[in-house]
């Protein structure tokens, strides 16, 4: 029988293959030996948040209204125009709602339908790296050729750690095959933003290879310096860019799977053309929620980041006061987090001792990278911080005695 089909070379892509069988994700593994060892799990990003309550209480007011049925395909009315009032009132970028707004389950879902709509066999598609895991496997999914443009690192003045994205690197990496390059901005798993000179090297580069720019902006709302600055607002780039967020993290209900893309309306219509046999649709209740959550004032949203930057203050300085090496980010649910100094130099090896040892999950970094392509940060974890402060707090007493008593 033969095995080499596209889903297999995405298990691959994704490292879901070993000797030829299937594994679950890290993610999944280190979720798993959370609950069966009872640690504290800072490795998968859900929060312990609970929504806020106008998001809550609309959802609740959905379903006892009856909204419980498939709703539209493209989705409700109601949420892409919430969706639209969204991106005019915050970034000045205007869409319309019944062409240029599509509801997904989800980005994951967003994401997936996107790239199989727009990239062929051969293509190349260009991302930063580390990356998140589910771009390796729609990339080989679709047939595409995956290229990458490596986050560098150094240490500032106080010894914290500092990741970047490498400009002339960033243009080198297009070329007359690249048919998408993929943005995620904040960054998932470092929390890096970029700022005007990569988003408008990518926005030159793209529009001279004629690429498409996908960005992935889940994390809009959740920055603690400057706000988000989406590349569709670059000029001349809306036209060519498929905007992808969701209500997730935002409004910590991950498990809803609201997702949304903004585009040109061909662009719309050939991703719905994939999206339409995926889940067709999805969420009845929950898109009348995060309509009513995308209307909350500014400083409701404002409100929501700082809770979680106090969490990343903790965390971070917990860190630092163990031993590790820290990044501080900008943005996000995570921070990257050096073991090197503590002799720790095999991050994936030392996440699979933690939950045992310490009693604390985390990821190793190298799972958003190619195999063999950490390097250096092959001794950094990623540790979530969108958890409680009592989480965070007995995480790193739990971590300060693991390093206290292995020395």
């Amino acid at each position: 029988m033969d095995t080499t089909g596209p889903w297999t070379r995405a298990a691959a892509a994704a490292g879901l293959l070993a000797g030829g069988e299937a594994r679950p994700t890290v993610f999944a593994r280190m979720s798993a030996k959370a609950a069966e060892l009872g640690a504290l799990n800072l490795g998968q990003g859900f929060p312990d948040d609970d929504p806020p309550a106008v998001v809550a209480d609309a959802a609740v007011s959905a379903i006892r209204a009856g909204r419980n049925q498939y709703p539209p395909g493209i989705g409700e009315a109601v949420l892409r125009e919430a969706i639209a009032e969204h991106q005019s009132q915050w970034y000045g970028l205007h869409w319309d709602a019944g062409s240029e707004v599509l509801v997904t389950t989800g980005a994951t879902e967003a994401l997936a339908a996107t790239i199989l709509a727009l990239v062929e066999p051969g293509d190349e598609v260009v991302t930063l790296e580390p990356f998140y895991d589910q771009y390796a496997a729609l990339i080989a999914l679709a047939g595409g050729v995956h290229r990458t443009v490596p986050l560098t690192s150094r240490a500032d003045a106080s010894g914290d750690l500092v990741l970047e994205v490498d400009e002339v690197a960033l243009r080198a990496a297009f070329s007359d095959r690249t048919r998408v390059v993929l943005v995620n901005t904040p960054h998932n798993p470092t929390g890096v933003m970029l700022w005007v000179g990569a988003l408008q090297a990518i926005a030159e580069e793209a529009a001279r290879h004629d690429a498409i720019i996908v960005t992935d902006e889940v994390y809009e709302h959740l920055t603690f310096g400057p706000a988000h600055l989406p590349i569709a607002t670059l000029p001349g780039a809306q036209d060519r860019t498929v905007s992808i967020s969701s209500a997730g993290k935002t409004f910590s209900v991950t498990g809803w799977k609201i997702g949304w893309i903004t585009a040109r309306p061909e662009l719309v219509t050939a991703i719905t053309g994939v999206k339409q046999w995926l889940t067709y649709a999805s969420g009845a209740p929950f898109q009348p929620a995060v309509a009513a959550g995308l209307g909350m004032p500014t400083s409701a949203f404002q409100d929501l980041a700082d809770s979680l930057r106090a969490r990343r203050d903790l965390l971070t300085q917990g860190l630092r006061s163990i031993g590790f090496r820290v990044s501080v980010p900008e943005a996000g649910y995570f921070t990257a987090a050096d073991a090197a100094p503590l002799g720790e130099a095999d991050a994936m090896a030392l996440c699979e001792r933690l939950p045992e040892e310490a009693g604390v999950v985390a990821i190793p970094l190298s799972a958003f990278y190619r195999d063999g392509a950490a390097g250096e940060a092959s001794s950094y974890l990623r540790f979530a911080f969108c958890k409680s402060h009592a989480t965070i707090e007995q995480s790193l007493e739990r971590l300060e005695s693991w390093a206290r008593h292995r020395c």
